[in-house]
């Protein structure tokens, strides 16, 4: 930082708002308005230019009769809804209200939309303001955000070139010598506030420069504003209210590659108390989940359940081969860091002395049993761990009784494979309903 003259030493930057800019139109060089409102840009500067001017001089204005329509087209992803307020995420991967559909400010009937590509803008607004003056600045495009669990809106960095927009402090020490280990500070989210406080929502000033902080200014930096949005992988908040369970159920794929991070158990544990609240006959509770968290008690399982299984195909008389191939495809068990094995418990069921009514009597227990891996499966999407079932423990139930030492009236249904996926799951081809529906 500079001491900007003080003569006390002490760090010190000056922002403000740019005035005499005009009424920005469609194919306006920004670059060349900036520059003809504030010829005395310097090197190190940062300029601060609200998304609005940066939408309307590209074109980014859209006839819309309703904006509900823009933000339905503008959307990818609905975060959370409340009433017709929708926090999604948008074609540029942000996560805000209304798809940043701007209705405010533009004639009426039309909607303003995000810059297409918010990094490219300020690189372009960097770019020209080089040319013209021969200065190195650093543009910051920026937007107004709500924030989840704080009260008011700020304003945030959507776009930057030539502004190191995350400072990353992990590995030093604070004043106390105590490591830090966890603080990356978001620099341009930071700038952007700052000048939103002199360039107010509704002074007509869409330009603020901020001098003083030249060494976050650089023409070697490349990263854009895009680093600030946080990946699906580490966010803990990626899915919203109602939507979450939605979501939830819909991402859950079955994974077959996992790497070899442990898993939480904690996480299991909390994926089972959802397991447990599926409904069930007779106010019982057919569920049991045995948690596989030792490899030695895995390896142990699955090789008397390999043996079991090459002794039943040799019965069948498969060849070698065969039984190779049928073992191979059985190993997604193997290369999970965690399995659980579900079991059904058929405590309070009736009996009828009927076969079809206690033949009805244990489905009804089996589906109550489904229901419950199901929401098992669905609570570890939810905490980012992939799952894969597997019926094999069911083809051979006294053999996993007796390895894990389970009770005669325990059944397994299966086994359940966890762990963090090794790569992104193919997508799923899209299923229309109509198929799986009959009207009556």
């Amino acid at each position: 930082m500079s001491d900007a003259g003080t003569g006390t030493g002490a760090p010190e930057y000056r922002v403000w708002a740019v005035p005499g800019l005009p009424e920005v139109r469609e194919g306006d060089d920004l670059a060349k308005l900036i520059v003809g409102a504030e010829p005395q840009l310097a090197d190190g500067d940062v300029l601060l230019v609200t998304s609005k001017i940066v939408s309307k001089a590209e074109g980014r204005i859209l006839a819309a009769d309703s904006r509900e329509d823009a933000i339905e087209a503008e959307t990818v992803r609905v975060v959370a809804r409340r009433g017709t307020l929708r926090i999604v995420e948008n074609r540029q991967g942000l996560i805000m209200a209304a798809a940043g559909v701007d209705a405010s400010n533009t004639p009426a009937g039309t909607v303003l939309l995000l810059p297409e590509d918010p990094d490219a803008s300020a690189r372009a607004i960097r770019d020209g303001v080089r040319d013209a003056l021969g200065v190195e600045v650093g543009v910051v495009v920026t937007d107004t955000f709500g924030r989840p669990w704080r009260s008011g809106l700020t304003d945030v960095a959507i776009g930057a070139a030539g502004v190191r927009v995350l400072d990353d402090l992990r590995g030093g020490t604070d004043a106390y010598g105590n490591p830090l280990s966890a603080t990356i500070v978001a620099t341009a989210d930071e700038l952007a506030a700052a000048g939103d406080l002199v360039k107010g929502k509704a002074d007509g000033l869409p330009v603020a420069v901020v001098r003083g902080l030249a060494h976050v200014v650089s023409a070697s930096v490349e990263e854009g504003a895009r680093a600030l949005v946080r990946g699906a992988a580490d966010d803990m908040f990626r899915l919203g209210t109602s939507e979450a369970v939605r979501e939830a159920v819909t991402q859950r794929r079955t994974v077959r590659e996992f790497t070899d991070d442990p898993v939480d158990p904690g996480a299991v544990r909390r994926a089972v108390a959802a397991a447990v609240t599926a409904p069930a006959p007779h106010h019982t509770t057919p569920w049991r989940f045995v948690l596989l968290e030792s490899e030695a008690a895995r390896v142990r399982l699955l090789d008397a359940m390999k043996d079991a299984w090459i002794a039943d195909l040799r019965a069948d008389g498969k060849s070698e081969e065969s039984i190779a191939k049928r073992v191979r495809r059985g190993e997604v068990l193997r290369r999970a860091p965690y399995l659980v094995v579900p079991c059904l418990v058929m405590d309070g069921a009736h009996d009828y002395g009927h076969a079809r009514r206690d033949a009805a009597e244990r489905e009804m227990f089996v589906v109550a049993m489904g229901a419950g891996v199901q929401n098992f499966l669905v609570a570890l999407a939810g905490e980012r761990l992939g799952s894969a079932w597997v019926s094999s423990t069911m083809f051979c139930r006294e053999v996993v009784r007796d390895v894990l030492g389970l009770p005669e009236g325990w059944d397994p249904m299966g086994a359940v494979a966890v762990g963090r996926a090794a790569g992104e799951p193919a997508a799923r081809a899209p299923r229309g309903v109509e198929g799986f529906i009959t009207v009556r």
